[in-house]
């Protein structure tokens, strides 16, 4: 039966997608149950979960066998064991992405994080990716760093659906809507079909709460402490009110009359961090027309358990979301390095995965050998 909390999110113009994916779901079953009982619509992967997901079990070991007979590489051996995890997981999501008219029905996979501080090799992962999974329905995920902005406009250009990930700040997510809008000139100009490229903004949520909160308390005023778990929401609040702006202007409609569709803002990082906050928080406060929130399982089963889906919960919230900003700035929290510390944290964590990833994989080679 179809979960009453998630029907309602979905209702209220919110994609549910999945923040996880392992071969053990896609071969149990359970992706395709979450799809028909809990409204999952998409699917986001990064290096973190493959890399869990082939620490876990014997799923991966007839293709590791397969991989070790043939003799690849061990980044070779990666982008195999992923790549079919990814197609399979968009084969699932086809009938989703065609009944949605292509909006959702999208799996993500991510370029290789060491590459995060290079455009050029950026450019030919990603174009790799899509030829290597070779589905309409896929989207290539690409960091919101400096270097990774004209890799987002040059791929969108070559008609490549993307999710942009590691957005922190307003400053980034407004150069990122930039390279969006860059990027489906160039499509235009390269004279590829607008309608069928998809791009999501990945705002990470939790993950700023994390930081600020820790600074808060190390300020410990009363007035710090009154501010703990506020700047997650007002920074998400905010990114909305400048997707409103960037897509209320004369450059869009342009682009949406030859069928472009908008980049959407997606809620990452959904997984509270504290305990003591409501488990629900980062997706009952962030509801709000075409939006994207994917969701780790465990949030995802606590909406469905006791989510309290109130409407849309983001317009008119947009004056007090600017006043927490300055009192946060006020009671001495600097958000411009707060964004900064953050950015370069998310990129090492997604290396140390990937790094991870490549010890797991090498091992398995060695023992399958």
């Amino acid at each position: 039966m179809s979960n009453e909390a998630l029907e309602s999110l979905s209702d209220a113009g919110v994609s549910v997608w999945l923040d996880d994916l392992s071969r053990e779901r896609l071969r149990s079953g359970n992706l395709a149950e979450l799809m028909s009982t809990q409204h999952v619509v998409g699917v986001t992967s990064n290096p973190t979960i493959f890399d869990k997901a082939l620490s876990e079990g014997e799923a991966y070991d007839d293709q590791v066998a397969d991989l070790v007979a043939r003799g690849v590489s061990v980044d070779e051996a990666v982008r195999m064991l992923t790549g079919y995890d990814i197609r399979w997981a968009a084969d699932l999501m086809r009938s989703t992405y065609e009944a949605t008219d292509r909006v959702d029905g999208r799996v993500s996979l991510e370029v290789d994080p060491r590459l995060a501080r290079d455009t050029e090799r950026t450019i030919a992962e990603a174009k790799a990716l899509w030829w290597l999974v070779d589905r309409p329905n896929l989207m290539i995920k690409i960091p919101a760093t400096s270097e990774g902005l004209p890799a987002i406009t040059q791929v969108l250009g070559q008609g490549i659906s993307v999710n942009v990930t590691l957005i922190f700040s307003l400053d980034r997510y407004r150069q990122v809507m930039d390279a969006f809008m860059e990027g489906m000139e160039l499509a235009r100009a390269n004279g590829h079909d607008l309608s069928r490229i998809q791009s999501v903004a990945s705002f990470f949520v939790s993950r700023v709460d994390a930081e600020v909160d820790k600074r808060l308390k190390q300020i410990g005023t009363d007035e710090a402490v009154s501010l703990l778990g506020r700047a997650a929401i007002a920074n998400a609040r905010l990114a909305y009110q400048a997707h409103e702006e960037a897509f209320d202007t004369e450059e869009w409609r342009a682009l949406a009359d030859l069928g472009a569709q908008p980049q959407r803002p997606l809620w990452a990082s959904t997984g509270v961090k504290d305990p003591e906050y409501d488990d629900t928080r980062y997706v009952t406060q962030l509801v709000a027309r075409e939006t994207v929130n994917t969701m780790p399982q465990a949030t995802l089963d606590a909406v469905a358990d006791h989510g309290e889906i109130e409407g849309n919960t983001v317009l008119g919230t947009y004056r007090s979301a600017q006043e927490d900003f300055a009192a946060l700035e006020a009671a001495g929290v600097n958000l411009t390095d707060v964004f900064g510390v953050l950015e370069e944290e998310g990129v090492q964590k997604f290396v140390d995965s990937w790094d991870s990833l490549l010890k797991g994989v090498s091992a398995k080679l060695r023992s399958l050998a």
